[in-house]
């Protein structure tokens, strides 16, 4: 319009147009510059004054533009990553000095990546061309043909009817495909209707030629690709039995059929049993086709896979020869086939009769599905069970454990036995609960010299090891120590009878018991006391100690106390002179024992006594010297820091605090001291009118620093305990045995 009217209108003031109106910017573009300290021109691609075009100078175009309502505002990288435009196309070159054909074409597809404006082009592959083909042009941005060469190629471009050339090739763009087809139209572009690709003259007449000829060798082709593409890694499984008892030192054997889809081939496993007496071989027929009549030995060509014909001529060279498609003479064996196989069929393995038994269930969904089979009724094997064969080791020898020389007989080159790493965890020592079992016990001897020595057992049940210390007395002649390292013991109680080769029976922690005996080393020990811990142990795990389950032992009485109930309530009567109703401890142990006649031991009676005692205040004298000892014994001295952290918590601003706050700081601090020492002092120490305790009194008690005991007396309170107190332990008379 501009031209227009600047060539109608003449030029005069007031009726021409001022080109640079409302135009702001005047600059000249940068035409030259350097690249790799090389001045260059870029006047080319610059723009002219003021950013407009030079004159007859084209818009520069480098990258694909795309309108705003495709991809979003995201960069073109990451909104068309991975989207390819595909365009079918073709082009023909001239062929040389051949008359089959003058020109060839030569199809393939294009590929626009819109991500980067890079092509690929590729080629389709056509069978016996001679030509490489494949990847025709590598993926890479490719320029546009002379004049225009330092431009590249973009999405405008392409277009079905255009014709590209790229690299001095002329590419026809037929078709494309439906993702190309709908971006296009998305773009505004008008996508033309697909064209027809044009024949390939030596193609057509390579085909021609191909149906004209005839097959040399007339043979049928044997499709087996199919089956085994259908059928791979498909088995039927079946189980076969042999009878070879009618044969000298002939044995039954069990068999095992793999019957494969992809290819009728036939293999059979043997099971061979342990100590059968034969070679361990599991391949009882390798895979092959197996035959269903053992054929002859066939002289050199009489079975081959192909039939020839002598037409004419002599025999040898000059002779000719054809193939024979009817197979004239040809030899012919049959083959097992997965129909002649089923439950109760006899199949011969050459020369062998095995009988089919059973089969797995993919078999049977096989036969079920292809030949309508439903029953499967599975044929027993009537073999005999082979002997069980007893293992025996030799006897041990006495040289190490018995586990390290067990161990020399199972491998050949032996491994140390397995720790019951479970037992170990379970009972090691945890604080204070040690897991140790401890005993006094003395020799069963006649010996004067060895009556009166005494002996402490430790049972550890950790491992079940045993160990035996002899404490040293005064003038006693003997030196006192270890007598008995760690170690386990037999049992020769549980041994007796039993064979030296047999595993050997080591004593184990309900074995030891009060008045029972051990035999440790050709000793005979006799356990005539144990200590608080191991009692409280055995009656905290009735279950397995059954001489601590007072269950046990008041149903081992309910039956003679029964009977004779008013005897042993007039036995009581008597003894319990002062009639309070109590008896101490010896009287109750020397009447149970005249009552029970034998049918309750030591262990049993200190349980019972123990059970329907009465547990008083232990005496303070007997027990500080026991915390203190513990605490020196640890090195406990954070006496003070026990009373700062008791201090808080007392009522009132007294000294008194919680009997369980008080116990709950002991354990926050990790004081060294089992929960019934812990107990006992609280008990002894002076306590309010609400059973708070004096938390000044406790610490005093236990600090061995500043208030060691030393067998003078203590005070508590108002009340006065001599160190040479006594305690003793006072029994219920009235038995209740029934209950």
């Amino acid at each position: 319009l501009k031209k227009i009217l600047k060539m109608a209108l003449p030029f005069l003031p007031g009726n021409s147009f001022d080109k640079n109106l409302g135009k702001d910017k005047f600059h000249k573009s940068h035409a030259f510059d350097y690249r790799e300290n090389n001045p260059v021109f870029f006047g080319e691609a610059k723009p002219g004054i003021g950013g407009e075009l030079l004159p007859g100078q084209s818009p520069y175009k480098n990258v694909s533009s795309f309108p705003k309502g495709a991809g979003g505002e995201k960069p073109a990288w990451v909104a068309f990553d991975k989207q390819v435009l595909r365009f079918y196309a073709y082009f023909q070159e001239t062929v040389q000095e051949k008359r089959e054909e003058l020109y060839r074409t030569r199809y393939c597809s294009i590929l626009f990546h819109l991500e980067d404006d890079t092509i690929q082009v590729n080629e389709q592959k056509a069978e016996n061309s001679g030509i490489p083909q494949g990847t025709l042009i590598r993926r890479h941005r490719i320029p546009c043909p002379p004049p225009n060469d330092d431009q590249f190629y973009t999405v405008e471009d392409f277009n079905v009817g255009n014709q590209m050339v790229m690299y001095s090739k002329i590419f026809q763009i037929v078709d494309c495909d439906v993702f190309t087809r709908n971006f296009l139209r998305k773009l505004g572009v008008r996508v033309r209707d697909p064209l027809d690709l044009p024949s390939d003259p030596y193609t057509e007449h390579r085909e021609k030629l191909a149906a004209t000829m005839q097959p040399l060798r007339p043979y049928e082709k044997l499709d087996t690709l199919k089956q085994f593409l259908e059928h791979d890694r498909q088995v039927l499984r079946f189980v076969c039995y042999w009878d070879d008892t009618e044969n000298m030192f002939g044995d039954p054997h069990e068999l095992e059929l793999h019957y494969f889809l992809a290819d009728d081939t036939v293999e059979i496993l043997e099971k061979v049993l342990p100590n059968s007496g034969r070679e361990a071989i599991p391949v009882f027929l390798k895979r092959a086709p197996l035959p269903k009549e053992p054929p002859s030995l066939h002289q050199p060509g009489v079975q081959t896979k192909k039939t020839v014909l002598n037409v004419f001529g002599p025999t040898g060279h000059g002779g000719r020869y054809i193939f024979d498609a009817h197979k004239t003479g040809a030899v012919h064996t049959d083959y097992y086939h997965e129909s002649d196989l089923c439950i109760g069929a006899v199949i011969n393995v050459w020369g062998r009769k095995a009988t089919v038994c059973d089969c797995d269930e993919f078999t049977k969904n096989f036969y079920r599905t292809k030949y309508g089979i439903v029953r499967f009724e599975p044929i027993k094997i009537a073999q005999p069970p082979p002997p069980a064969m007893k293992r025996e080791f030799p006897p041990y020898n006495g040289i190490g454990s018995d586990e390290d020389s067990l161990s020399s007989c199972l491998y050949l080159i032996p491994k140390p036995p397995r720790k019951d790493f479970e037992r170990f965890m379970d009972k090691d020592r945890q604080g204070l609960d040690s897991n140790i079992l401890r005993f006094v016990a003395q020799l069963e001897t006649t010996r004067p010299i060895d009556m009166d020595r005494r002996f402490i057992i430790f049972y550890y049940l950790a491992d079940g090891t045993i160990a035996v210390y002899e404490p040293p007395q005064r003038n006693s002649g003997i030196i006192g120590g270890k007598f008995l390292e760690r170690s386990k013991q037999l049992n020769p109680c549980n041994m007796e009878g039993k064979s030296p080769t047999q595993s050997p029976i080591y004593y184990q922690a309900e074995d030891l018991y009060l008045g029972g005996t051990l035999e440790l080393c050709k000793h005979r020990f006799r356990l005539i006391d144990a200590d608080e811990y191991a009692l409280r142990y055995m009656e905290n795990n009735a279950d397995q100690f059954p001489h601590a389950n007072i269950s046990l032992i008041l149903a081992k009485l309910k039956g003679p106390a029964s009977s004779h109930i008013s005897m042993v309530k007039t036995a009581f009567s008597e003894v319990d002179t002062e009639k309070k109703g109590k008896l101490s401890i010896e009287k109750f142990r020397t009447l149970v024992r005249g009552l029970s006649h034998g049918l309750l031991n030591e262990h049993e009676i200190i349980t019972l006594g123990r059970h329907y005692g009465e547990h008083g205040t232990p005496p303070l004298a007997s027990l500080i010297p026991i915390i203190q000892q513990d605490l020196r014994r640890n090195n406990y001295k954070e006496f003070q820091k026990l009373l700062n952290s008791l201090s808080p918590h007392a009522t009132g601003g007294s000294v008194y605090v919680e009997q369980e706050m008080l116990k709950y700081v002991c354990k926050t601090l990790q004081v060294p001291l089992s929960d019934q020492l812990i107990d006992g002092t609280i008990m002894n120490c002076d306590k309010d009118s609400n059973g708070h305790v004096n938390y000044h009194h406790f610490v005093m008690f236990l600090n061995w620093v500043e208030h060691p005991f030393d067998g003078a007396a203590v005070k508590v309170g108002n009340d006065w305990c001599k160190g040479t107190t006594s305690f003793a332990v006072t029994m219920q008379a009235t038995p209740r045995w029934k209950g």
